[in-house]
Order: structure tokens, then sequence, then C-alpha cells
């Protein structure tokens, strides 16, 4: 059993039935989360102490009142135990979804009270393009002698840029996706005037008697 969908499908009932108040929804919460405690066995212990507390109850006549509602109208199984030493036992492992409508029923529902903040795509399914993609390589070699010419760098710098990333597929050090080629361009010429700066810098006569 998928007990996310069982929760699902429990809401969902819980949603139509207009037999239920806040403290019946409460209840059953804690019961389920007591069941998640308990690694979600066909049945399990209840102590009223701490499901009441759980539940934000303070009158036991209420607890008790509200826990046989839940098992007269189908929600779980409540099996009470008289004995002080025998906990009293809950079953919450209806399935709930078996009439195989649990999506429509909660599209339905969702339609008709979806909160501002949710979008109405929550149950399609869209592709959309990634704004990160937009000017990822340029449309041709052309483009970018264009865009080398505005910015008054070196045609020849153009052509090793292109012939560069074209061969590894527009990709930063082969592996990922370049976002915005414009941006690497000028990253590759700041490089390459470093490296005419430093090539200008060496002695080509050095005096190797001149100290370090």
């Amino acid at each position: 059993m998928n007990y996310i969908k069982h929760l699902n499908a429990v809401l969902v009932e819980i949603h139509g039935d207009d037999r239920l108040a806040p403290g019946h929804v409460s209840l059953y919460l804690a019961l389920f989360f007591y069941w998640n405690l308990h690694r979600f066995p066909e049945q399990f212990p209840v102590n009223r102490k701490e499901l009441m507390r759980m539940a934000k109850m303070g009158s036991k006549s209420t607890y008790h009142r509200l826990l046989r509602n839940l098992d007269d109208w189908g929600y779980l199984a409540y099996s009470p135990s008289n004995s002080p030493s025998r906990p009293s036992t809950v079953k919450l492992s209806k399935n709930w979804d078996d009439s195989g409508t649990l999506l429509e029923r909660t599209r339905t529902i969702f339609g008709a009270y979806r909160p501002i903040s949710v979008p109405v795509t929550i149950y399609k399914k869209t592709y959309q393009t990634s704004k990160r993609s937009t000017g990822a390589k340029p449309k041709s070699q052309l483009e970018v002698l264009d865009f080398f010419k505005e910015k008054e760098y070196r045609l020849e710098e153009a052509f090793k840029f292109f012939n560069h990333y074209q061969a590894i597929g527009w990709k930063v050090g082969g592996k990922v996706p370049i976002v915005d080629w414009k941006a690497a361009a000028d990253n590759w010429m700041l490089k390459a005037k470093e490296l005419k700066s430093d090539h200008l810098m060496v002695k080509t006569k050095k005096d190797y008697g001149e100290p370090l």
C-alpha cells in the first residue's frame, strides 16, 4: 500500500463528509502519525493521553466519542481494552482509493478550492524552456565575428574562440553547457589580453649574472 496515497485519499474523503468536525480530523491525523511511528502495522496500540495531547483535546469523553464516530463511519477499526495490562488498538489500513477515482476527485476539489498561491497547472505536466538556455551558443560563425567587431576585438581571436567551443560542443571544460556565449567571449578576450601582457613582460635577453 502507498501510505501517501492512503492519506491523500482519506483527506479527500474527509472533504466530502459533512458529519466530521475539526476534532475528528485532528484525531485521525494524530492516529496516522502514531501509525507512522509504529512503521504502519496492520494494527497498533494507542495511548489515550498521548493522542489527546497530539490532537489538542482536553476531554476524555470527547476523545472516546470522536474515536467511536470514526469507527462507526468506517475511517478506522477501534478495539477498546478494559484491561490495564493490555492497550487498546486501532486499525487504519483501509484502502481508500479502491475505486480508482481518487485523482479525479482530488482534481475536482482542487479546482473548487484552489488557494491563490497554488498554480492551476499543479496537475498538468508542463514543458518550459529554461531561460538560462537563451544565448547559450551563437547561431553561426558570422554572429561571433559581428560580435567581436562590435566589441573591437581582434578577428583572429573570434576564429579561435568559435573553433574552440564549436569543437567541444559549447561546453565549459567540455562538461558544463555554456549559459551565455557572449559572456564567454568577453572572458576569452580578457584571458587573451592577460597572456599577451605576460608575454610582453618576458625578457628575450636575460643576464644570468643578475641576481634573482
